[in-house]
């Protein structure tokens, strides 16, 4: 169980991952040693799993963001990881969902351009042997970014 002091570390981090447990100390009212501890705590429970930079995928030339829904022509454990597999090998694909309902996988994609797009998902996605069908929606904007998770 967390304790006032580990969400506050949370809430902090979460809020600026490039902290040094002397920042951090200052902003959750512990010493940088019981912050570095505490930090370490958390990484070692799995609660904080890494850190990273947010990057700009339009200023890095990824123009072109689409939802993906992919269904599979057949279901065995044996498929289902093998596409699993697949799509964890492929760049394009940032985040991967296996899903209820009338798709099997959603895929969130960032491509430079549509034909890109369109290249990923007639090159890469249906001559798979188990992708019987693929549905793409282009995003036009983006209302809520991805902050991770937040908790209250």
């Amino acid at each position: 169980m967390l304790d006032d002091f580990d969400t506050a570390i949370l809430h902090a981090l979460h809020q600026n991952a490039s902290l040094t447990n002397a920042q951090l100390s200052q902003q959750v009212g512990l010493s940088p040693s019981q912050c570095s501890r505490r930090r370490s705590a958390l990484e070692s429970r799995g609660i904080i799993r890494g850190y990273r930079a947010d990057l700009d995928a339009r200023a890095l030339g990824y123009n072109v963001e689409a939802v993906v829904r992919v269904t599979l022509s057949s279901h065995s454990e044996t498929t289902d990881d093998e596409f699993a597999h697949f799509l964890a090998n492929l760049p394009q694909v940032q985040h991967a969902h296996s899903l209820t309902g009338d798709s099997d996988y959603v895929l969130f994609v960032r491509m430079r351009s549509l034909d890109d797009l369109a290249t990923f998902i007639h090159k890469r996605l249906l001559p798979h042997s188990q992708v019987s069908q693929v549905r793409s929606d282009v995003v036009l904007k983006t209302i809520k970014r991805d902050q991770g998770f937040r908790f209250s």
